[in-house]
């Protein structure tokens, strides 16, 4: 999702958005404050960050590849 097209939503669109990708980040293995970052910089993609994770990438070292 591009910031253009996260700006566009409704307010209640983009906060159910924004919950989604942080409940799949924290499943995916993230710390709540990685977690919160990457949700809210929606411009991360949500799947490269949950594949770099299952693929063996330790969430540390995957928040600051993808920041």
């Amino acid at each position: 999702m591009t910031a253009a097209q996260f700006e566009g939503l409704r307010v209640d669109e983009a906060a159910e958005v924004l919950a989604w990708r942080f409940d799949a980040l924290c499943r995916s293995g993230y710390d709540l404050d990685a977690a919160a970052v990457l949700a809210a910089n929606v411009e991360v993609d949500l799947h490269d960050a949950v594949e770099l994770v299952h693929r063996g990438c330790p969430p540390e070292l995957a928040t600051r590849i993808l920041l």
